[in-house]
């Protein structure tokens, strides 16, 4: 079995923002040349996230509202907080977006299924931020 990790860095300029990583993740898997197998790819940073759905600009507006129902950035609202931090909501946030997503790879090839693609989700912006890409198989 072979291993292949890389690690791909962002800073959005937003303090939320969504950005479509899918193209990058598929010229990671050609330069590992890993056929069958699979692929994790993984938000290394507390206010960050990683997941796959439609690359679709009023959904991602959807997303951005509704979390920030869920989770409004207003600083008095956590305890997490007083800490000195102002970004409680920002934890909250990619706790429900997820940490990471795997994909099978078939034939060199991510396996999605119909309009599936990869993001990565910011909610604490304005600072780099590293995504880890490992694939595994032969």
């Amino acid at each position: 079995m072979k291993s292949f990790t890389k690690e791909l860095w962002f800073n959005t300029e937003d303090r939320l923002g969504f950005v479509n990583i899918t193209r990058q993740i598929e010229s990671l898997l050609e330069e590992s040349k890993i056929q069958e197998g699979l692929c994790l790819v993984n938000a290394m940073h507390i206010t960050a996230s990683v997941f796959i759905n439609d690359d679709e600009r009023g959904l991602h507006k959807d997303y951005a509202s509704w979390l920030e129902k869920l989770a409004p950035h207003n600083p008095e609202l956590y305890n997490h907080n007083m800490t000195g931090e102002d970004n409680g909501d920002a934890h909250l946030k990619r706790q429900v977006m997820g940490r990471e997503v795997v994909v099978a790879v078939t034939e060199g090839k991510l396996h999605f299924g119909p309009w599936e693609q990869i993001f990565y989700g910011e909610f604490d912006g304005r600072r780099r931020k590293r995504v880890l890409v490992k694939i595994i198989g032969e």
